[in-house]
């Protein structure tokens, strides 16, 4: 497959396991630059070097820090001015019981999820239409809809991110390296025109499970 991606810069948040790690291998495959990041140096190094085991001429940029915080994104923005493809993907969850639940804990899991991918956005996405060209992916939760019980406390959360689910049977949806086969839909960004939603399917990655992360369309990027 030839997504024609070489030359082109690609950032995938919170990429050192899972499905971040999947993308970014897949992008790497067809020639764009990757950047992985990860909140530890080790993490993101063994990252790179599970990347390169797949595709040895890959092109990878490492970056370190927690981007729930203002301060990593301005770093970022700052090492990174201009990308070309912005995946947000960076997300955590704990489960504990709602009284458990600090404000700082809420706070956290909202900084982490939905503000990250927020100000990554709002940096990048001006420099997208600037250039009439470019793709903005969020991934979210399934969760939000359908929700298991011990995650019930985090409902507001997950309704209160920016939601990408939506597909045939009106699911948010997470993909999960263990997780069955499940649907999700891209936001796309493709230069001055106005955002695009469609859904459509996204393969497992994990284990060598499927190969394709995104088609590029006459005006969209599409999972």
């Amino acid at each position: 497959m030839d997504l024609q991606l070489s030359g082109k810069l690609a950032l995938v948040t919170g990429s050192t396991p899972g499905i971040g790690l999947a993308i970014g291998s897949a992008l790497a495959g067809e020639g764009a630059m990757v950047i992985i990041n990860g909140r530890s140096s080790k993490r993101v190094t063994e990252a790179i070097e599970k990347i390169r085991e797949q595709h040895p001429h890959s092109k990878l940029e490492a970056l370190i820090g927690d981007l729930s915080t203002g301060e990593a994104v301005q770093r970022t923005t700052k090492q990174f001015p201009d990308v070309d493809i912005l995946i947000n993907n960076l997300g955590v969850y704990e489960v504990k019981p709602f009284e458990g639940i600090s404000d700082e804990d809420w706070m956290a899991v909202i900084e982490t999820n939905f503000m990250s991918a927020v100000r990554l956005s709002r940096h990048y996405l001006p420099k997208m239409k600037a250039k009439d060209w470019g793709g903005i992916i969020f991934i979210s939760s399934e969760s939000a809809i359908n929700i298991p019980v011990e995650m019930n406390p985090l409902r507001g959360d997950e309704n209160h991110a920016t939601r990408v689910g939506a597909g045939p049977g009106g699911n948010d949806s997470r993909h999960e390296c263990d997780s069955q086969f499940r649907l999700a839909r891209t936001d796309a960004i493709r230069g001055s025109r106005a955002v695009h939603q469609t859904h459509g399917q996204v393969p497992q990655l994990c284990g060598g499970r499927g190969a394709r992360v995104l088609r590029k369309g006459p005006s969209q990027f599409t999972a």
